[in-house]
C-alpha cells in the first residue's frame, strides 16, 4: 500500500508525499515497481526534476536497470530531458551502459533525435562503437533516420 502510493507521487512529482513516506520506511526509496522500476527511473521517465534531486540526496543507486534493462539515464535520453541526463552524469550515471537489447544511451538519444543530449553525452564520454543486438552503432541509426545533422559528430576520425 505504502509502495503504490510511493510510486504513485513519484508519476505526479508530489514531493512532499514522497518525503513523508520515505521518512517513515526509508527501503521505499530502494524499492522496484511492478515493471522493475526503481523510484529514480520513474522519476526520470516523467521529467520530474525536484523528485531526481530529492532521490539523489537520499544516495540512490544512480546506475540500477529496470525490468528491460533501462537505467534512468536511458530513460532520459530518448525522451530528451538534458536537464536530467546533466544531473545523472554529475552523479556518476554510466554513459556507456547497455540495455538487454544492446542499446547505449547514446543509440537513444540519436534514435529519438534528440541531438543536444546526444552531445552532451559526447561531452562525457559516450561511446560512439557501441553496437545494439543488431549490429547498429549510433551513426548507423542516424543514417537510417535521415538524421544527417548527427553525422559529423558521430563519424569515427582516423
Amino acid at each position: 500500500m505504502a509502495q503504490e502510493a510511493f510510486f504513485e507521487a513519484i508519476r505526479q512529482g508530489d514531493l512532499e508525499t514522497i518525503s513523508s513516506l520515505g521518512e517513515k520506511n526509508p527501503d521505499l526509496y530502494r524499492s522496484r515497481d511492478g515493471r522493475g522500476s526503481t523510484p529514480l527511473i520513474l522519476a526520470a521517465y516523467y521529467n520530474k526534476e525536484a523528485v531526481v534531486d530529492h532521490l539523489l540526496k537520499t544516495g540512490v543507486p544512480v546506475d540500477e536497470k529496470d525490468g528491460a534493462g533501462n537505467s534512468a539515464l536511458m530513460g532520459c535520453c530518448f525522451k530528451g530531458y538534458e536537464g536530467i541526463a546533466r544531473k545523472l552524469i554529475k552523479a556518476g550515471a554510466d554513459v556507456n551502459t547497455i540495455n538487454s537489447l544492446g542499446s547505449s544511451c547514446l543509440i537513444y538519444a540519436v534514435t529519438f533525435n534528440q541531438t543536444e543530449v546526444a552531445k552532451l553525452l559526447l561531452n562525457h564520454g559516450a561511446d560512439i562503437h557501441i553496437r545494439d543486438a543488431r549490429g547498429h552503432s549510433a551513426l548507423d541509426h542516424a543514417k537510417m533516420q535521415g538524421f544527417n545533422h548527427f553525422l559529423p559528430m558521430l563519424t569515427p576520425t582516423p
